[in-house]
């Protein structure tokens, strides 16, 4: 994410609709909706229709399309050139472009508008370009969003799913039965925030741009099979260690049977492996910085540039925990005074030349390894 100043988490803010974001944290976050009148000023310059269709174009950028026909439904993948998107004088479609914040600096930024919930929640940018009628039909989602209405207007309807029964006619995840509760118009610059499990409906009053700044909410299976799987990747067995041995097995007319003494070594082999603290502190770093599927960075020859400031690529995800830096699934463990200068870098992401000289000859190292590795750049070059 670009650098920037923190927000006053204490102070009122528009974007909160006055609410700090102390306050909106307590009273909203995960518990009730919230619909916020102005969040940004009209006419905020954050994406236009041609720079969505050009990211639509690209093949690296995750795109579909939804169109309606009466209750039918169609989707495609893209990419979409052009020539493959529907007329726009053509009623009820809607162009959605994923991942934008890694492609374009404004909608990076209105990610950064939002670190006052932690990194590792932080997920994406979405944008969606509607015809008038366009939509995606009533849904629910297993995350918090934040509906943040850019150019044009859209209509909301929203209301707590009691249940999730979902059409099965249809090849989007629309939902069977949606009784809404509230209704909302919303101009540019309004923006409503959901928390998980409400069912809501947005459709286009006339050509419309919305972005929807999503969270990332992993599943306890998947991100304890992601967590055990870096530290099985970790894992460098030893020619040396000690084998299982058992001197004392007695002769058996049973051979299909799995000795006890066996199973017991290897529980006690598994429990070893799970139980170090510092291996899953490690693994969850690692797994929660790990970059979106499909990013990739151009190397960078030569050194840093001497007596500069450097930030993070945008694509880069940086955190930290009490003893360790992570950037892009790398773990890097840091004592003072590395580590204070490392989470600021995190926290801000930017360092200043009078920080990266502070640092000793392990931390100036590793700048440079990232900087080469193009996840740390020039500050003052353009993203």
């Amino acid at each position: 994410m670009i650098a920037q100043s923190f927000m006053d988490i204490d102070r009122s803010t528009p974007l909160l609709g006055g609410l700090s974001a102390s306050e909106f944290m307590r009273r909203h976050w995960q518990k009730k909706p919230l619909l916020i009148r102005a969040a940004k000023p009209p006419g905020t310059a954050i994406v236009t229709r041609a720079e969505l269709f050009a990211l639509a174009a690209d093949d690296a950028v995750e795109s579909r399309l939804v169109v309606r026909d009466g209750d039918r439904w169609s989707l495609r993948h893209g990419p979409f050139g052009r020539r493959a998107l529907p007329s726009l004088k053509a009623p009820h479609w809607t162009l959605l472009v994923q991942g934008a914040d890694l492609h374009l600096d404004a909608a990076h930024r209105l990610l950064g508008d939002f670190r006052f919930v932690p990194d590792a929640r932080l997920d994406d940018v979405m944008f969606s370009f509607a015809t008038d009628g366009g939509g995606v039909g009533p849904h629910i989602d297993s995350y918090d969003v934040f509906l943040l209405q850019v150019a044009g207007r859209r209509r909301w309807r929203i209301g707590r799913a009691k249940r999730a029964t979902l059409r099965t006619d249809t090849p989007l995840k629309i939902l069977a039965d949606f009784d809404p509760t509230d209704e909302w118009l919303l101009d540019p610059g309004d923006m409503l925030y959901l928390p998980p499990g409400w069912g809501h409906d947005g459709v286009a009053d006339g050509e419309t741009i919305t972005a929807s700044i999503g969270f990332r909410s992993a599943g306890r299976e998947s991100l304890g099979i992601d967590v055990l799987q870096q530290m099985l990747d970790a894992v460098q067995p030893d020619d040396a260690e000690a084998r299982y041995a058992d001197p004392d097995q007695k002769a058996t007319r049973r051979p299909a049977r799995i000795p006890p003494a066996l199973r017991r070594y290897a529980e006690v082999s598994v429990r070893r492996l799970v139980d170090d603290r510092e291996a899953r502190a490690t693994a969850l770093g690692r797994t929660l910085s790990e970059p979106k599927p499909g990013v990739w960075f151009d190397r960078v020859e030569g050194a840093a540039p001497a007596g500069g400031a450097l930030r993070l690529d945008r694509r880069s995800r940086m955190l930290y925990d009490e003893r360790h830096v992570f950037l892009n699934g790398e773990a890097c463990r840091v004592d003072r005074p590395n580590a204070k200068i490392l989470q600021r870098l995190a926290d801000r992401r930017r360092i200043e030349a009078d920080e990266i000289a502070a640092l000793d000859a392990e931390g100036r190292a590793a700048i440079e390894r990232w900087h080469a590795a193009g996840w740390l750049q020039d500050a003052t070059m353009e993203s």
